[in-house]
């Protein structure tokens, strides 16, 4: 399939008129044809408009169009081979294996969440029958289902080209949920995100479905997010990125004349807890994977693991040894874009030069472009709870060890972060009732609470929370990942005393789409 550098408007191929965009190359440093139109506001208002149009038709059509649509995008992505992992591959510079996954997490979640709309669970069907002769008052017939709130706009994240982009995680929920999409494209992977969008346009059409149901808008700077954000047709937001952009597109939409949700992952630094019994029974062994799991991907994570915290003791000495020896054997590789690699610099150096920050080790310099050297510090416990710059994440291969003089100091150090999407606790049995301790806490700071693993890797599945406390994401009720992100572009509606002739097939008496629903209280398949 060639890469024409069109927006997809609908079922339009379309040539942005506002400047050009190219794709880059970071690990050559150089820019890739072709060049790409940038869109206008004009462009938005089409997208909006078809997706208005497209709302309606697609939120009634049956949950098997909606859940074969999910499959079909699948198929057509896998229907791309190598021309989709060759084309991310040269704008990520992430190892053709790494896409390969990426490409195979991207087709399950659609998978996953086509089963889900044919189970309907999600529809949290809901019958409580009429009492006429209930005293003092009758009661009326209600019945409850949820429905989409409408298109919603998707922006694609720069360190997931496939999983967290045009058919990621959000953008699957939000179809899942029955809400047209509007992608606005990351200027980092433009052609692989017009390879996915045309896969996902093929399925609209292939689908007998309404064209607005997707679009592909791509612009240079932030105005054509600004447009979608606030253009009145969109009702929810979906976004990874930085808690700059994030906390942006919350304004913007917070001061529409109708303010929508903005579902927004931004910020976090995944405390990573050592208990004592753990350290002094597997220190070499924690310490290796630690290692590994912060420089994994060039530490492009959202759960990098950038915050140890470790009682001092013997054991904590020979924890850093290790990992500094580990950390001078990583070498310095090539990061997603020019501007992340010399923001991570720029980071590296503030945090060394920062009051009571050691560095302790370095990564293997290289010749690679756009590089991140690895790097690991460590302070007190007592200066990071007087420093809140510590507490800043830093995206790349690099953490901060914070040693703790007693267990008191490592709650207050606990109870000093902010929201994080994960919290780890490297633990043993005799660890148990430090682990009491630190949980209430950590059940109010993270999303997800890790025993005995390492942050990086989210699986997509029915209990998994990629979500947390602000400023990890901008909603705490939320997820992006796993199925009960569905959740998050849905809204109930209550039908009283409504004739069955116009009730939802959800909430007839004879349930044809054979649901598990809850009838006066109790769960049942009819």
């Amino acid at each position: 399939m060639q890469i024409t550098g069109n927006m997809l408007i609908g079922a339009s191929a379309v040539r942005g008129t506002e400047g050009t965009l190219r794709a880059f190359d970071p690990v050559r440093n150089a820019d890739i044809e072709p060049t790409f139109g940038g869109g206008s506001a004009a462009d938005v208002e089409r997208a909006c408009q078809l997706a208005t149009r497209a709302f309606d038709p697609y939120r009634l059509a049956p949950l098997e169009t909606r859940a074969r649509f999910l499959e079909a995008i699948a198929d057509n992505i896998v229907a791309l081979g190598n021309a989709l992992i060759d084309r991310a591959h040269i704008e990520s510079a992430l190892p053709k294996g790494r896409i390969e996954g990426e490409r195979g997490r991207t087709v399950g979640q659609l998978r996953l969440f086509a089963s889900l709309v044919r189970d309907g669970r999600w529809l949290t069907a809901t019958l409580d029958p009429a009492l006429p002769d209930r005293k003092p008052l009758p009661r009326s017939d209600l019945r409850l289902q949820k429905i989409p709130v409408g298109p919603v706009a998707v922006f694609g994240a720069s360190n997931f080209p496939l999983a967290f982009s045009v058919a990621g995680g959000d953008t699957a929920s939000a179809l899942a949920a029955g809400c047209p999409v509007v992608v606005k494209a990351h200027p980092a992977h433009l052609g692989t995100s017009e390879l996915v969008g045309r896969a996902i346009q093929k399925a609209v059409a292939d689908c007998g479905l309404p064209e607005g149901v997707f679009s592909l808008v791509l612009g240079a700077g932030n105005a054509i997010g600004e447009a979608l954000v606030a253009h009145p047709a969109i009702r929810s937001v979906g976004f990874t990125g930085s808690r700059r952009g994030g906390l942006a597109l919350v304004d913007i939409a917070s001061r529409r004349r109708e303010p929508i949700p903005v579902f927004a992952e931004m910020s976090s630094i995944n405390p990573f807890f050592l208990l004592p019994g753990a350290l002094a029974q597997r220190v070499d062994a924690i310490a290796s994977g630690f290692v590994d799991s912060v420089t994994l991907g060039v530490g492009q994570f959202c759960t990098n693991p950038g915050l140890v915290i470790v009682l001092d003791s013997p054991h904590t000495q020979r924890f850093i040894d290790a990992a500094a020896q580990a950390f001078a054997k990583k070498e310095a590789q090539t990061m997603l874009t020019a501007g992340i690699a010399s923001t991570y610099q720029a980071a590296i150096e503030r945090r060394a030069e920062a009051d009571g920050v050691r560095s302790v080790a370095q990564g293997a310099p290289t010749d690679a472009s756009c590089a991140a050297l690895p790097a690991l510090f460590t302070t007190t416990a007592a200066q990071f709870l007087v420093s809140a710059e510590l507490e800043e994440e830093i995206f790349g291969p690099t953490s901060l060890v914070v040693t703790c003089s007693d267990v008191d100091e490592m709650i207050r150090v606990a109870e000093r972060l902010e929201g994080q999407l994960t919290a780890t606790l490297q633990l043993e049995p005799d660890d148990y009732e430090l682990a009491r301790q630190l949980l209430p806490t950590l059940e109010r700071k993270a999303g997800r609470i890790l025993a005995n693993g390492f942050p990086t890797g989210v699986e997509v599945s029915y209990a998994m929370v990629h979500g947390g406390p602000f400023p990890a994401t901008s909603d705490a009720r939320a997820t992006s990942v796993g199925a009960t992100a569905i959740e998050r572009f849905l809204r109930p509606v209550c039908y009283q005393d409504l004739p069955a002739a116009l009730l939802p097939e959800a909430l007839l008496d004879d349930n044809p789409l054979k649901l598990w629903r809850l009838r006066d209280g109790k769960l049942v398949q009819g």
